[in-house]
């Protein structure tokens, strides 16, 4: 349930204060200004100070927001609160403090109830409910599905939120699985995912008026990665149910682009699969025929990711699509150059690469190019096939994955790569440890302005 509920009489008011404006703010009051000097109130970045009223109640809560109020600003107070109902009285924008109340009052409940309820925000007048409503709701969505360990959530279950979703939003679905997927044009999915109990899928939505602009989302859905015959150590293995991390993103987009009735035909393209070791795997030294017609020889099983995305863009290729984004937990390489809250970007497309960076501005949610550096692509070599699916050195780890999946990219066409991380690994304000939405925002943002101005 959305932390947030109508107006009432004894909603306790938040101010939030920046610290240039806490001396000017309190100096109107002599006694305000009493307390806040006793308690020690700075207003540094997500510091509380309670004021009494004249009976011991609370009067009001001040908000420390530093140098500047974010969408942070807010995240931190659903549960350093105590329940209740509260209202914003100044000091931030009421969207961005909706937003981050929203993230911040997120908690994944399914195998162990939350310790308290979350505190609620009075429905700001000049917030647009749904839409608020809608983002807080798909970046939760986003965030349960990459939560959700991988005994819980194999391929078939991903394909099931696929097909939940076109449930909702009245789309149209095809599902494809198992032995079925070579001949329907999915061999590399299928050689990825062939060694699992859990018969791999590929699902694929369709919405809006075919005679729009088709924007195509396609999202990595490996549910989890053993790494294959090139097997990952036990420590590497932790977090790799977050290895759907992209298709997590895909879907959320998919979801937001639907709900807001973005003027597009959107598709939506989900291969997945999980990554298992048995006597039919996939092994190192194979050569792959991709639905392009490209080879690839398998340089190392543990680089399965882009295997699968590469029949995905294929398939998005064949209609001439006018924009296509994909987002995938690909490299170790992208976490090393950017670290973990920075998503990496690439994309052939110079005014594409400049609308994500003025939707970066406009919601300061981060990500941040790299190049498509094509000499690179001599790492790719094989001397038996088209391409490798790894680079000889291992240097430049992040650029090499993103040149591997240009190739199955018709230069026509505008295309965004995401390579992140998809997983917090520590708690900040509005973003608890697990799972989480990167990009999306801004993502989001920039379709909307590319698509309704």
């Amino acid at each position: 349930m959305l932390p947030y509920c109508e107006r009432v009489a004894d909603a306790r008011p938040i101010v939030v204060v920046t610290k240039d404006a806490l001396a000017d703010w309190v100096a109107r009051d002599q006694g305000l200004r009493a307390w806040v000097e006793a308690t020690g109130f700075e207003a540094g970045a997500g510091s509380l100070c309670s004021v009494p009223d004249d009976r011991g109640g609370v009067a009001r809560v001040l908000v420390g927001a530093g140098d500047a109020p974010d969408l942070w600003t807010t995240g931190g107070l659903p549960f350093a609160l105590p329940e209740g109902d509260y209202r914003l009285d100044g000091g931030i924008d009421v969207r961005a403090a909706a937003i981050g109340w929203g993230l911040g009052a997120y908690r994944f409940t399914r195998y162990k109830a939350a310790e308290r309820a979350a505190a609620r925000l009075v429905w700001p007048e000049a917030v647009d409910r749904e839409e608020v409503g809608t983002l807080v709701e798909t970046i939760w969505l986003c965030r349960d599905l990459i939560n959700t360990p991988a005994n819980d959530l194999g391929p078939a279950d991903l394909a099931d939120a696929v097909v939940d979703l076109a449930a909702a939003f009245d789309a149209g679905v095809a599902v494809y699985s198992g032995d079925e997927l070579p001949d329907m044009g999915w061999p590399a999915v299928h050689a990825v995912g062939r060694a699992s109990d859990r018969r791999p899928h590929v699902a694929d939505l369709t919405w809006g008026d075919p005679a729009a602009p088709k924007l195509t989302l396609i999202g990595k859905g490996v549910v989890f990665d053993s790494g294959g015959l090139d097997i990952k150590p036990a420590s590497a293995m932790l977090l790799m149910k977050k290895d759907m991390g992209g298709a997590a993103h895909a879907i959320a987009l998919a979801r937001l682009v639907m709900a807001q009735g973005l003027p597009v035909r959107l598709r939506l393209i989900v291969p997945t699969v999980e990554n298992a070791v048995a006597g039919n795997a996939f092994r190192p030294g194979d050569v792959l025929t991709t639905r392009k017609g490209l080879t690839v020889e398998v340089g190392n099983t543990d680089a399965e990711g882009r295997l699968i995305l590469c029949d995905a863009l294929a398939a998005a290729m064949e209609e001439t699509p006018d924009l296509v984004i994909d987002f995938a937990t690909l490299t170790g390489a992208a976490r090393v150059a950017l670290g973990a809250e920075v998503p990496a970007m690439f994309t052939n497309d110079e005014d594409l690469a400049k609308a994500f960076g003025a939707a970066v501005d406009r919601t300061g949610d981060p990500m941040w190019r790299l190049p498509l550096w094509q000499p690179y692509n001599r790492h790719l070599a094989s001397p038996i096939a088209d391409v490798n699916n790894v680079s000889a050195g291992g240097l430049g780890g992040a650029i090499t994955a993103a040149l591997f999946l240009e190739r199955f990219v018709d230069k026509a066409v505008a295309w965004a790569h995401f390579d992140l991380m998809a997983w917090n690994a520590g708690d900040q304000p509005g973003r608890p440890k697990g799972g989480e939405a990167m990009a999306l925002r801004a993502v989001f943002d920039m379709l909307r302005h590319r698509y309704t101005g």
